[in-house]
């Protein structure tokens, strides 16, 4: 545990309110948020504002890799291997939750996978939400699958979605 926590309320127009939380050694978490905070944030500090900096750039479509550091929560080895084969998937790109599962060396795994992803606490950063079923629909996610939707057409996939395929940023549902 590190020795302290800055939190920081963030709002982008396409997917809502976040907190974000970070300690002296990385990105501790964020969360999506269906109401505006109750309380206003603290001071930032370097590391959140370089994590701001970048989800302002991320949000634009300037930026497609993350370089701010993480300060991953205590898990399981196996939520880790999956975790890190998600930080993996490129911008643009989805994988199912049985090529993460063999990715990782557990090829029967997805719903496995499936666990990992809803307790992943660094969403956008892990991105949990490239994850999809197989048949190409999006599948879950735990913060709903309204925000999965925009994340992933803002990042230009090509998804299907009860009857209706989103297309890229032309087809962004927000």
């Amino acid at each position: 545990m590190n020795a302290w926590e800055i939190v920081h309320h963030y709002f982008n127009p396409r997917i809502g309110w976040l907190e974000l939380t970070t300690s002296d050694a990385g990105v501790r978490s964020i969360s999506f948020m269906r109401t505006p905070p109750a309380q206003a944030s603290r001071e930032t500090d370097p590391i959140m504002s370089r994590l701001i900096d970048e989800l302002d750039r991320y949000f634009e479509g300037r930026l497609q890799s993350f370089s701010v550091p993480l300060d991953m929560p205590p898990a399981t080895p196996f939520f880790r291997s999956v975790w890190e084969e998600l930080v993996r998937i490129p911008y643009g790109q989805t994988r199912s939750y049985g090529q993460v599962a063999a990715a990782v060396g557990i090829p029967r795994g997805a719903r496995a996978v499936g666990s990992a992803n809803r307790w992943n606490c660094i969403s956008i950063l892990i991105p949990c939400h490239r994850v999809i079923n197989a048949d190409g629909t999006i599948g879950g996610f735990a913060s709903g699958l309204d925000i999965k939707r925009a994340l992933l057409a803002l990042e230009g996939v090509t998804f299907y979605s009860g009857s209706k395929v989103y297309v890229g940023p032309s087809r962004i549902p927000w």
